[in-house]
């Protein structure tokens, strides 16, 4: 039974890939802290939605919004804002968001934050001194300086979410186990298992993921990773899907 599972879930490709009729996801990839980015491709997927009516738009944040850029309080304000919209939202979990709940439950043991990035997000909370601080006063006055309901919005982020043919994570899944037994961990961390999967592995479903920069979309067909490298190449980008195809909006 087990290995029936295994094969069903991913058994390779037999179908051309769909979402639900009616139904378009605008996936968004890592912002790592870039504010203006996030407010130029919003700007876009709004005059798309406007220039494509009749399908029911659903915006999937895929991870990563803090750290590296200098913006990580308004890229969380942005979310938040959108949260609170009419806009229909899904918001994933990225490992850079993970790092920072490490680093306030025990700064000590994930101070190692600081050097992916973290430290930024402790300059953009207006915190200074970062390197001669002590990592029990670096985590109290990022409590103190964190908006209650940003902590809130980065400790209920969503793992995954699956429509249609579609299944919309951070980084991946480890090959040849059942989507049911994947761990949170590799959903969050995995890069080069995933990456090269085997072709008899991979799923019958599309994986649309972020957490590896590359200067353009990656679009295997089985998966697509939408990190365009915010930070690195002043580029976000975002992978519209709607019945079998798709599509990318860009900065």
């Amino acid at each position: 039974m087990l290995s029936l599972m295994i094969t069903k879930l991913f058994g390779g490709r037999h179908k051309r890939n769909a979402l639900a009729a009616g139904v378009r996801v605008y996936a968004i990839g890592d912002i790592h802290g870039r504010a203006d980015l996030l407010d130029d491709l919003l700007g876009k997927i709004r005059s798309d939605i406007a220039d494509n009516p009749g399908a029911r738009p659903i915006l999937v944040f895929l991870g990563d919004y803090i750290d590296r850029g200098e913006q990580s309080p308004l890229v969380i304000d942005r979310l938040l804002e959108l949260a609170d919209s009419e806009m229909e939202t899904v918001f994933l979990k990225g490992n850079h968001e993970v790092c920072l709940i490490r680093f306030l439950m025990d700064p000590v043991e994930h101070y190692s934050w600081l050097e992916w990035g973290g430290d930024e997000t402790l300059r953009s909370y207006g915190l200074d001194r970062i390197s001669a601080r002590d990592p029990l006063d670096l985590a109290a006055a990022l409590k103190n300086a964190m908006p209650a309901r940003h902590l809130t919005f980065l400790q209920g982020l969503d793992v995954d979410f699956q429509s249609g043919d579609y299944y919309f994570v951070h980084a991946g899944l480890r090959p040849g186990v059942p989507l049911a037994e994947q761990s949170e961990h590799d959903k969050m961390w995995i890069r080069d298992e995933f990456h090269n999967t085997p072709e008899n592995l991979r799923p019958d479903f599309t994986v649309v993921h972020g957490h590896q920069s590359s200067k353009k979309v990656i679009d295997k067909g089985w998966r697509v990773c939408v990190d365009t490298g915010a930070v690195w190449n002043d580029t976000l980008t975002a992978v519209v899907i709607e019945g079998d195809k798709r599509r990318f909006l860009s900065t």
